[in-house]
């Protein structure tokens, strides 16, 4: 079995799915950044498909980018010029051909993440 990576997003704010809140996908490489997939969480909060596909799967240095901002604003959990979260970058390795799973636990004041499965 090639890896692949997955993620999803939850409303810790009010206890549900982050439909609708767009992520990106980097490689981090010597040369520079690759983006390598955009995505947005559907009803559940996941992105339709792995974030990263076994096809496309290389063991390496990996960004999730989850564009929080705009969906807190969208959502009405925030509002203002300037946003205590807006972007949030989660960099961490992938080294084994496996399932590897990253969710974000978001509100409008915090998050946290962990290598989920």
């Amino acid at each position: 079995m090639a890896g692949y990576l997955t993620t999803h997003v939850l409303d810790t704010a009010r206890g549900r799915p982050a439909a609708g809140l767009a992520v990106t996908l980097v490689r981090l490489t010597p040369e520079g950044r690759e983006t390598i997939a955009e995505a947005m969480t559907n009803a559940d909060g996941r992105t339709d498909a792995p974030i990263l596909g076994q096809d496309a799967f290389e063991p390496g240095n990996y960004e999730l980018i989850f564009h929080a901002g705009p969906w807190l604003r969208a959502e009405g959990l925030v509002d203002g010029e300037i946003l205590f979260l807006d972007d949030i970058p989660l960099r961490f390795g992938l080294s084994e051909d496996m399932h590897y799973h990253v969710p974000l636990l978001l509100s409008p004041y915090a998050y946290s993440t962990y290598r989920g499965s």
